[in-house]
This record gives structure tokens, C-alpha cells and sequence, in this order.
């Protein structure tokens, strides 16, 4: 019989090779697809005034994280009986926590395009990465949002939901992606700011940790990748702070000092200031980054899930 560990160990290494090899599950059975539409049902009868859509966006964001991470920890108990169906569906809902490769081939979709000098097609790739409006920027700005959503997802989409299942197990890692899927939604200022400020403040909160993991892990991927470990480090320390996200400049600015540039969002900061403009190399470089950084968390996360710490969410199967 398989201890907890190492069945833990045999869910993980699975659920990564599955996402390496063939990327993410179809929309119709992705259960983030689902969280995304669960929660675009329930902002329809969001109210506008201040106070009442406030308490509406707090119950979206109790609601998400709790229909998925304790739906996934019921479902998981009720196959228990049969341990290679609960072992399956462990792995695909794991895997659907997480998207190193997905992540990779965004963030490359955008390098080939500037590498051609494909413009509009840089813009284009860009809208998968990114929520802003990428119509006017140009080559320099566009190659310094796809770097800026490659290293801010290598905490989003990588690491914290590993971090969340060596603490709690797949349902963690579910509940962690509902809370981070509302706030991709609605988790912004101006006209949606009070619905989202729960789902904001719930974000900042979870991401606390990763984030500065995130940023740590990257700094050791610069070692590991070519580029600069120190200047890494330095960017980390001065302007990790510079985002209106208390978390997400943190991974931001380890990129940028790694990779000597200038990441500039017009209006609203400067990361590694002094560095020279970005451009569709580095956005290559970023990904390389962020799949070492990825490939870091994953070790981190096998040896603390096979080691005698890992108790709380499996049960041998």
C-alpha cells in the first residue's frame, strides 16, 4: 500500500507531465472555464451602489473558492473506493490548477511575432497574456507586457497553485485558482471596484508568499539561465514595491534586473529602471526564466509532499 507522500509525489509528477505534454484540457471540461462562468453568472446580479455591491462581491468570492475546493475534496471522497479513478481525477484536476506550458507558449506567441515584425499580430498574441488594451502599443511596450505577464504568472499560474496543494492538497490548489480566476474578473479599479475589492483583497492575501517565492525562485533561474542573479535581486529589493499589487511586482522586477531592461507600464510604474527597452528576445529569455523557476517550485514542492510534513489533504490511496 502506497503511504500519503508518496501518492501525493505520483499525483504531482503525473500532473506536470500531463500539462508539458499536451497543455491544457478542452473549455467544455476545464474547470477553470467553469469557475470563469460561474462567476460571469453570478455578476449579472451584482448591484451598482457602493455598499450592496461590495457584500454581492464578497459572497462571489466565498462562493468560488468554497464550491470548488470543497466540491473537488467531496468528489475525491466519494471515489475514494475505487483509488485508480480517484487517482485520475486527481491528476486532472491538479493539472487543471496550473499552466507551465500554456503559460510558454503565450509568452512565445508574442516573440514570434515581434521577431517577424508582426505588429499587429504582437498585438494580438498579447490580449491572451495580458487585460489591457493593446491596440497602440508598440514593439518596445509590447515586449515589456508579455515579459511582465510571464514572470507575474510564473507566481499565478505556477507556483502558487503548488504551493497551495503541498498545503492542502488538490481541493487547496482549486480553491487558491477560483480566488484568482474572480480577480483576473473583477478584481480592478473604476467601475468595478466595489464588486471587487473582496475578490482583490482575498487575492493579495493568497499571493503574499508565492509571490516573494516566486520572485526568490526566478533570481535563482537567472543563476541557472544566463542572466544576472545580482542585478535580479537589486531590481527585487527597489522596485518590487512600485505596483499597486502589493505582490505582483515582486516577481516583475526579479525579471527585469535579471534581464538588464526597463519594464514600463505607461501611467502606472517602471521596473528596472535604467535598463534598456525590452525586446522580442527577451520575451524568449523570460520564458526560459519562468519554466526554470517552474521546474524549481516543482522540486521544492516533491520533496516537501514526499517528506513527512505532507498530511493534510491525502489519505493513502
Amino acid at each position: 500500500m502506497m503511504d500519503g507522500g508518496t501518492y501525493a509525489l505520483l499525483v504531482l509528477g503525473t500532473a506536470l507531465v500531463v500539462d508539458l505534454a499536451w497543455g491544457e484540457p478542452p473549455a467544455a471540461v476545464h474547470p477553470v472555464v467553469w469557475m470563469g462562468r460561474l462567476q460571469r453568472r453570478l455578476r449579472r446580479w451584482a448591484p451598482r451602489a457602493p455598499a450592496p455591491a461590495f457584500l454581492h462581491g464578497l459572497g462571489m468570492a466565498v462562493a468560488g473558492p468554497a464550491l470548488f475546493g470543497l466540491g473537488s475534496w467531496a468528489l475525491l471522497h466519494v471515489v475514494s473506493p475505487w483509488p485508480l479513478l480517484q487517482g485520475v481525477l486527481e491528476v486532472y484536476l491538479l493539472k487543471s490548477a496550473f499552466a507551465v506550458r500554456a503559460l510558454a507558449e503565450a509568452g512565445l506567441a508574442v516573440f514570434h511575432a515581434l521577431r517577424k515584425e508582426d505588429v499587429p499580430g504582437a498585438r494580438l498574441a498579447l490580449r491572451s497574456l495580458v487585460s489591457r488594451d493593446t491596440s497602440g502599443l508598440e514593439p518596445p511596450l509590447l515586449a515589456a507586457a508579455a515579459v511582465e505577464s510571464v514572470a507575474e504568472n510564473t507566481s499565478d499560474s505556477v507556483v502558487a497553485p503548488l504551493l497551495f496543494y503541498a498545503v492542502a492538497g488538490v481541493p487547496g490548489a482549486l480553491a487558491y485558482r477560483a480566488a484568482n480566476t474572480l480577480d483576473a474578473m473583477i478584481g480592478y479599479r473604476g467601475e468595478l471596484e466595489w464588486l471587487g475589492k473582496a475578490a482583490a483583497r482575498l487575492d493579495d492575501v493568497l499571493n503574499l508568499v508565492p509571490a516573494r517565492l516566486s520572485a526568490a525562485l526566478l533570481v535563482l533561474a537567472c543563476a541557472l539561465c544566463g542572466a544576472s542573479p545580482a542585478r535580479a535581486v537589486l531590481s527585487w529589493w527597489r522596485d518590487g514595491s512600485a505596483t499597486e499589487s502589493p505582490n505582483a511586482g515582486r516577481p516583475m522586477a526579479a525579471v527585469a534586473g535579471g534581464l538588464g531592461v526597463e519594464l514600463e507600464k505607461v501611467g502606472h510604474y517602471r521596473l528596472g529602471a535604467g535598463g534598456r527597452q525590452p525586446g522580442a528576445e527577451d520575451i524568449r529569455r523570460a520564458v526560459f526564466l519562468m519554466l526554470a523557476a517552474s521546474l524549481l517550485a516543482a522540486a521544492l514542492t516533491a520533496a516537501y509532499v514526499a517528506g513527512d510534513g505532507f498530511r493534510v489533504a491525502h489519505a493513502s490511496p
